[in-house]
């Protein structure tokens, strides 16, 4: 069988003088980049020259919207209406837009960050807020997304989804992540996230915090890069998926070779 999936990591998360991962060296490795928009990491500058090392290396440039919470990283919760997360999700859009346009380039997929991105899989209107705003920006753009409200709401508007398996996370049963507060949320050891991420790909199955096995069939697999070990791991990941046959191809061609077999039922 000829397994093809997409890598990808969130980058650009740098901010003035403060620096974070080695996004030139994670980029070796990936086909698709999440980058920061200025709400919870990023800067202008760091946006330009993110998007100018994605382009020299044709990678996939997606925007990472998230709550306006750059002293918490996006990660605490915020009390916002849905419209004001529509509208913040699509003034992070525009801000991207703009460097991928002086780069003669596009924004290709969109992936909603930290608390924000957990919050989408669960609530509707969270998910209808930002679905409203990629819809109104560009229906072209690919929704990175788990399985959940963000990725049924976007199918139901005709956007395309991209399922992402999150290699670096501890699932719990109900296919929801484990909170970063609690011990063993995030996974370092890079020969159990080489073991995860074959496994998510040939045989569609990620176990969760209990044992229990959940199916999960991921066009894409996630890193974060805001630790130091992400570019070892995301080596070991790639080195892995490789020596078992799996090929490492962009999103968009991930999505078009599962066209029309998304139905097939799942082995779990």
């Amino acid at each position: 069988m000829a397994w093809k999936i997409d890598l990808v990591a969130d980058i650009g998360e740098s901010f003035g003088a403060w620096t974070m991962g080695d996004d030139n060296a994670l980029l070796d490795v990936l086909t698709s980049a999440n980058i920061a928009c200025g709400f919870h990491a990023g800067d202008p500058q760091t946006m330009d020259r993110t998007v100018g090392q994605c382009v020299a290396r044709g990678i996939g440039i997606g925007a990472h919207p998230s709550f306006p919470d750059l002293v918490g990283f996006g990660r605490r919760a915020m009390d916002l209406s849905a419209d004001e997360v529509r509208t913040d999700v699509l003034y992070q859009l525009g801000a991207l837009h703009a460097f991928t346009v002086a780069y003669s380039t596009t924004v290709s997929h969109v992936a909603p960050h930290g608390r924000l991105g957990n919050l989408v899989a669960t609530r509707a209107d969270y998910a209808a807020a930002v679905v409203d705003a990629v819809g109104s920006f560009d229906p072209n753009l690919i929704v990175l997304a788990q399985d959940g409200e963000l990725a049924d709401h976007a199918r139901a508007q005709g956007i395309r989804v991209g399922i992402v398996g999150i290699v670096d996370r501890a699932y719990r049963a109900d296919g929801t992540l484990v909170p970063r507060s609690e011990p063993g949320a995030v996974i370092h050891d890079p020969e159990v996230l080489a073991r995860r991420a074959v496994r998510m790909v040939t045989e569609e199955i990620i176990e969760s915090v209990d044992g229990t096995s959940l199916s999960v069939r991921p066009h894409t697999l996630l890193l974060h890069g805001d630790n130091a070990d992400t570019v070892r791991n995301a080596r070991a990941i790639r080195t892995a998926l490789i020596a078992v046959g799996v090929h490492i191809v962009p999103l968009p061609e991930v999505l078009a070779d599962r066209a029309g077999k998304e139905n097939e039922p799942c082995p779990v």
